[in-house]
């Protein structure tokens, strides 16, 4: 039987349109990294990418260093609000930077869609070793009795201004009421050198970079900087719990990192990304993987996470007011 113009039309018109929405849920998702690949971030994103392979399809790690994140996290502001551009974000791009930077290209809150926070990673306050064993400093409050009794003859190096350990530096010295000099170097690297080489007494590391050198007794682990212990050092308290009576009840402080879409994401695409996402981070290979770089997974609501963002970046204005940090 032979169609008539018209339905051939139609049927054309329906199998473009079935080969277009075919083509759209093949499409990538694109997760932007905004810092260079190697270090936890880029790890982390790595692992949750295959982890959702299943659910989402194939979801491709971009990385877009620059501007200590800026650009990555713009780049993502900027796209289309159709579910195929994510960032990894973190503490400095939602929660720093827009403190740092006198001219930031994006709103922290009002250009993305939170969609789940994904891991925290403490930092540990530790000093040189041979150093605290000379002070006889063996815990927080041995350290925070010598920096008071001898102000200014303490330092403390971090990976340069505006830096999470510049600033876990500065908070700590506002809450003890100490006196200590703040030494900058150009990266975490630099400063992890000059605290094991003796030019600095202490610094606040990120755990996974500092437990090697705690476990072979060249650091000396003080205090967490979470407000719960670490369950990859158990042993070593907080620095709330440690520095409670001395001014430290409310210390809280952790690199963290979160998936975050465009600013109009649909309803039902934030759900389905939320979802993909937190149920990858209750994989037992995904905690595996993430115990290996100190990591704990934080899985939350949408919600919850965009009420973390605004807490944080409140508690980190008055953070980076007070150390005078500036990247621009």
């Amino acid at each position: 039987m032979k169609l008539q113009r018209r339905e051939l039309l139609s049927l054309a018109l329906a199998a473009a349109t079935t080969d277009a929405a075919w083509a759209q849920a093949a499409r990538p998702i694109r997760l932007v990294v905004p810092y260079p690949p190697g270090g936890p971030l880029d790890s982390i994103a790595r692992v949750l990418a295959g982890a959702v392979k299943d659910s989402l399809g194939t979801v491709l790690v971009e990385n877009r260093p620059g501007a200590g994140g800026n650009l990555g996290a713009d780049l993502v502001a900027k796209a289309p609000p159709d579910g195929h551009s994510i960032v990894m974000g973190a503490v400095a791009t939602h929660a720093i930077n827009p403190w740092l930077y006198t001219k930031l290209p994006y709103d922290p809150q009002r250009d993305f869609t939170p969609l789940t926070l994904v891991a925290q990673v403490p930092n540990v306050l530790v000093m040189n070793a041979e150093t605290a064993a000379r002070l006889k400093i063996t815990s927080l409050p041995d350290l925070v009795a010598y920096a008071k009794a001898n102000p200014g003859r303490l330092n403390y190096g971090s990976g340069g201004n505006g830096s999470a350990g510049h600033l876990a530096g500065e908070m700590f010295k506002a809450q003890a009421g100490l006196f200590v000099v703040h030494i900058p170097y150009a990266g975490a690297a630099p400063a992890q050198l000059a605290l094991l080489g003796g030019q600095v007494d202490f610094n606040f590391d990120n755990l996974a970079a500092a437990s090697a050198n705690v476990k072979a007794g060249k650091l000396k682990a003080l205090a967490v900087t979470t407000a719960k212990r670490s369950t990859a050092m158990p042993d070593v308290p907080t620095v709330a719990e440690a520095g409670a009576a001395l001014g430290l009840k409310a210390f809280d402080i952790s690199t963290w990192f979160g998936l975050f879409g465009p600013a109009g994401l649909a309803a039902e695409t934030t759900a389905k990304l939320n979802r993909a996402f937190v149920d990858a981070l209750g994989a037992p290979e995904v905690k595996a993987r993430f115990a290996t770089l100190m990591a704990e997974a934080a899985p939350t609501t949408p919600a919850q996470f965009g009420a973390f963002v605004k807490a944080e970046l409140a508690k980190y204005e008055g953070v980076v007011k007070a150390s005078g940090a500036k990247a621009d």
